[in-house]
């Protein structure tokens, strides 16, 4: 399941890399008449203007991919940071950013990505800096709890003992340790980040029309699901199976890099 998982990844990532060059169509341009259903011209239809419905879908993958990696790298880098720093350190400040953690935790992850969201205005920087910071305690709770596990292992008190300092001996001898989870993690984040992406995008907080997104097709899709169905209908798969790749993907590594699922 795994390889379908990678497969259906590989083909999205083509897709986006190649846009250029195998969208049938600009995104943004009228090509036939509004509301045309699948054809040998227009194998996905068109859109309420007329736009081709399989080069928007292209097209918007280089959005939806964009905004998962960096929302993700973001969540990664900062959340890993901190619980790096909560899990070697400990003592108060372990327990005052675990309290911060904690208090985001509280909030459903939607909710915050939009409470963020409608704080920072929508668009596509703001929607990708929301989403990522959604994901930081995630990360922080990920790396924080294979670091108390190693932090008084002997070679990381032998490192102490030789001299390094705090950054050293994370970097060298306590990060390794945990970047097996932490890349599990990444690729299961990357698809509920695509499908958050997805969601502010259908409410109107995310990406702005005319800018071909997953989730703006399928939000102004809705209001002709009587009429035209599939201007709804493709977006939602496109969102579904590039989801479904990540999660395969995610749950193949899993049980390549965790010991305890090991036969």
């Amino acid at each position: 399941m795994s390889t379908a998982g990678a497969a259906l990844v590989v083909a999205f990532v083509v897709l986006a890399v190649l846009a250029s060059v195998v969208a049938p169509h600009a995104p943004d341009d009228p090509v036939g008449q509004r509301l045309t259903a699948p054809q040998r011209a227009y194998p996905l239809g068109t859109d309420e203007f007329g736009r081709d419905i399989l080069s928007r879908l292209i097209f918007g993958s280089r959005i939806s991919l964009w905004v998962g990696v960096v929302a993700v790298a973001i969540g990664l880098v900062g959340g890993a940071s901190v619980g790096l720093v909560s899990g070697y350190v400990g003592g108060r400040l372990d327990m005052l950013l675990m309290r911060v953690v904690d208090v985001m935790f509280s909030i459903p992850p939607i909710i915050l990505a939009i409470t963020l969201t409608g704080v920072l205005g929508p668009g596509l920087t703001n929607a990708t800096v929301a989403i990522g910071l959604v994901y930081l305690p995630t990360f922080a709770r990920v790396a924080r709890g294979p670091v108390l596990a190693v932090v008084g292992r002997e070679y990381v008190e032998a490192a102490r003992a030789a001299g390094g300092g705090a950054t050293r001996v994370l970097s060298l001898h306590v990060l390794p340790n945990v970047m097996a989870p932490l890349i599990v993690q990444t690729t299961l984040a990357l698809s509920t980040a695509i499908l958050a992406e997805a969601t502010l995008s259908f409410l109107g907080l995310g990406i702005q029309p005319p800018e071909p997104s997953w989730g703006t097709m399928l939000g102004t899709g809705r209001k002709y699901m009587e009429l035209a169905p599939w201007v709804a209908i493709f977006p939602g798969a496109a969102v579904m199976l590039l989801v479904l790749g990540f999660n395969l993907l995610g749950d193949g590594l899993r049980d390549v890099l965790d010991p305890r699922l090991r036969p």
